[in-house]
């Protein structure tokens, strides 16, 4: 599936956030947002995942406007694993995962064998196989995380949308997860902090600062040290590991704490 963006605009608190981005992502590939903190990156992801609606310009689903979907249609094609992830009630980590399945139920459908299925494969999926009973109160910043991934890939969608995806996670899991969802073959956008893990796994970077776009193409034409000098404020060496960018980081002479 095809995602794109066309000079999006997002506001909140009245101050505009996003100011104009442009975005595509094509079927299958893994494209990273890369940013500090407060550049628009979860703004832009919210847009997309319908939380948040756009002061200007279009989302584009298969060349389709977002709008033009329904709200369960979008959650056939879109799964969605946000930064923070909090209940009010306290769900099993199989009903938590099981939610993902109500797209594609009828009102007030119950969970079938085959639904169930889903989930436990989602769940073995992420290393979480036989925690289905748990409290999803109970578990982990991390185990969250994964119960999380386990939930959108019980969608069976064919986009995945990942705000800091390997947000608590060891770096054993970050890893991990990050070579699932690679191997899935599905288009993504993932909101990332560390640039190392973008480097290594997307197709594509858009880096964004003050939320403008301030530089978009490959990990290796993206990350370079006068990039990540603009948008970060720190100095880089960038060498190479596996045919992919490395990047180490040192405090800009004279920069304040």
């Amino acid at each position: 599936m095809k995602l794109e963006t066309k000079a999006l605009r997002a506001a909140a608190g009245g101050r505009e956030i996003l100011h104009g981005i442009d975005l595509t992502a094509h079927t299958g590939q893994f494209v990273g947002l890369i940013g500090p903190n407060g550049s628009g990156k979860s703004t832009l992801l919210k847009c997309i995942y319908r939380t948040l609606a756009p002061t200007g310009g279009a989302v584009l689903l298969d060349g389709r406007p977002l709008q033009d979907y329904t709200l369960r249609q979008s959650a056939q094609k879109i799964g969605v694993v946000a930064q923070h992830n909090a209940y009010a009630f306290d769900f099993t980590v199989e009903e938590l995962v099981l939610m993902g399945r109500a797209p594609h139920q009828k009102p007030l459908q119950r969970d079938t064998a085959a639904d169930r299925q889903i989930a436990a494969d989602a769940l073995a999926a992420v290393g979480m196989a036989g925690m289905e009973k748990r409290s999803f109160g109970t578990l982990s910043g991390g185990e969250r995380q994964r119960v999380m991934l386990a939930r959108a890939l019980a969608q069976q969608t064919k986009c995945l949308l990942l705000d800091e995806p390997t947000n608590h996670l060891d770096i054993q899991y970050q890893l991990s997860m990050m070579e699932l969802v690679r191997g899935l073959g599905l288009t993504v956008v993932a909101a990332l902090h560390d640039l190392n893990l973008a480097a290594a796994y997307c197709d594509w970077l858009y880096a964004l600062k003050d939320g403008e776009l301030a530089g978009s193409g490959t990990p290796r034409d993206v990350l370079t040290p006068q990039l990540i000098r603009q948008v970060y404020h720190v100095d880089a060496r960038v060498t190479e590991m596996d045919g992919r960018p490395a990047i180490w980081y040192r405090p800009m002479k004279g920069a304040n704490p």
